[in-house]
């Protein structure tokens, strides 16, 4: 079962950090740039590529959490006669990486950015990722400027993207803009992000796309103590995911009609993996006619039900299985779609925090100009796939045992406790073997019923004892009580 991501606010305690610092060393992760890569790094900071094109006149603004200071989109939203505009400004990277130097190649070998809940391991030097190329608020600074016409029902009419000089006027986070819009205090171009935002949500569902509302786990040092919270995310996040969603669409629509590209693909969910979560949905007592599709019943379902939340953690196993897939010279690859997104998609607006992000982008750019892409790009096309699963399979290995190891260091000294707790998931086929969320502290961990007790009941509240955690191997483990 993926995992929900947790972040520590705070100096760690002792065993916590060690355990982070011994998983660090066991995966190899290269935390220190190297002086050339840095000198590299400080060069480019302040000698970009700049483009001709000035749009620093649009007021872009950000939305982020509080903390984030890689800021790779601003947006500014506007209302057009006939329906609405979305600009979209994505960090240009490769105006300060030079193709092939120290400062590429150790990009390459890192991939993505890697996050430790006492810090993260960045993709780029932070001069860079959080400083020059960063879209902070009151800097200028380059950009790839997407321009995306939407109909009064939110479906693009037209697509434009170039290089640009940009200014974001604001730093807002997801909390206050949630605020704000709820009130109706926002103003315009904000107040838009709800208005686009569910008109594309609309969308989504009519093309049969999937959007899970799964709550977060989220650990927080207060008074030399850590308390555990989850966190379902807000309206205005799923709003602005769709802003993303829009472009990464827009941007392999652009790629597929030129030829040449990089999908983020997902096929279609097997007929028994379907089935399996429709046998799950009668075992949690949820409603689901045959006529309705998955896509519409998930979307009926409440989070923080225990029997919906049993059954949204199920339906995390139809997401499984996401590449990339590479095209050229014209020949359309078998598959273009990526199922929970149910249209081409592709991943172009974390080129500060995705490697692939960054040839996306230059595919995109070349395509809209009509001309060849840069032959760094051509060169490096078909090793990207390879590439991503490698740093994807890291960054996940590296979600999920920081969540054990936070996870065994809040609760090292309670072995033997009793909780409260729900069977979110069972494994078929072990089902005396499955996943608990408790009510209090917010722990998400494994359960195991002992021998001769029976199968876990899935979505059922259930009193859960403690029989094991320790920091250091990484483990927490309960049995039902």
């Amino acid at each position: 079962m993926p995992r929900r991501q947790i972040r520590v606010t705070g100096a760690a305690e002792a065993p916590l950090r060690a355990a982070l610092r011994a998983l660090r060393t066991e995966l190899d992760v290269p935390e220190s740039f190297g002086p050339q890569v840095l000198a590299e790094a400080e060069r480019a900071a302040h000698e970009p590529t700049l483009p001709a094109y000035d749009a620093t006149d649009i007021p872009l603004f950000t939305i982020d959490p509080p903390t984030s200071t890689d800021l790779d989109q601003a947006m500014h939203l506007s209302r057009r006669p006939d329906g609405y505009r979305v600009r979209y400004a994505i960090a240009d990277v490769a105006a300060f990486v030079v193709p092939g130097g120290a400062l590429d190649a150790e990009a390459h070998r890192r991939v993505t950015t890697l996050y430790f809940p006492d810090g993260k391991i960045p993709l780029h030097p932070p001069v860079l990722s959080e400083g020059a190329a960063s879209l902070l608020p009151g800097q200028t600074c380059p950009a790839v400027l997407w321009t995306i016409d939407l109909d009064a029902d939110g479906r693009p009419t037209a697509t434009d993207v170039r290089r640009a000089l940009v200014r974001s006027r604001a730093k807002l986070d997801y909390e206050s803009v949630q605020k704000q819009l709820d009130a109706g205090t926002a103003e315009e171009p904000l107040a838009l992000l709800k208005d686009i935002g569910l008109l594309r949500e609309h969308q989504e569902v009519a093309r049969g796309g999937i959007s899970l509302n799964v709550p977060e786990q989220e650990i927080a040092e207060r008074d030399g103590t850590y308390e555990l919270a989850y966190r379902a995310p807000l309206p205005a996040d799923g709003w602005n995911a769709q802003i993303s969603l829009l472009t990464g669409m827009a941007a392999a629509e652009l790629m597929l009609a030129y030829g040449t590209g990089v999908l983020r693909t997902l096929p279609a969910a097997p007929d028994g993996a379907v089935g399996r979560l429709r046998r799950t949905a009668r075992a949690l007592r949820i409603d689901w006619p045959h006529h309705v599709s998955y896509a519409e019943l998930i979307r009926t379902l409440d989070p923080h039900l225990p029997h919906h939340a049993a059954f949204l953690q199920e339906c995390t196993s139809l997401l499984r299985g996401a590449g990339y897939t590479v095209f050229r010279g014209g020949v359309t690859p078998d598959l273009t779609t990526h199922a929970a997104v149910a249209a081409p998609y592709t991943h172009c607006t974390a080129p500060l925090r995705r490697l692939v992000d960054r040839y996306a982008s230059e595919l995109c750019l070349a395509a809209a100009a009509g001309e060849d892409p840069p032959e760094w790009v051509l060169a490096a096309l078909d090793d990207l796939p390879k590439r991503m699963a490698e740093g994807s399979r890291r960054a996940g290995t590296v979600e999920r045992e920081c969540v054990d190891i936070v996870e065994a260091a809040l609760l090292k000294d309670r072995v033997g406790e009793l909780f409260d707790g729900t069977v979110v998931d069972v494994q078929e086929r072990e089902p005396t073997v499955g996943t608990v969320q408790l009510e209090s502290p917010a722990v998400v961990a494994r359960i195991k019923s002992e021998e001769g007790a029976g199968t876990l009941p899935l979505g059922e509240r259930l009193r859960v004892r403690l029989t094991q955690a320790d920091p250091g191997s990484a483990k927490v483990l309960f049995a039902p009580a």
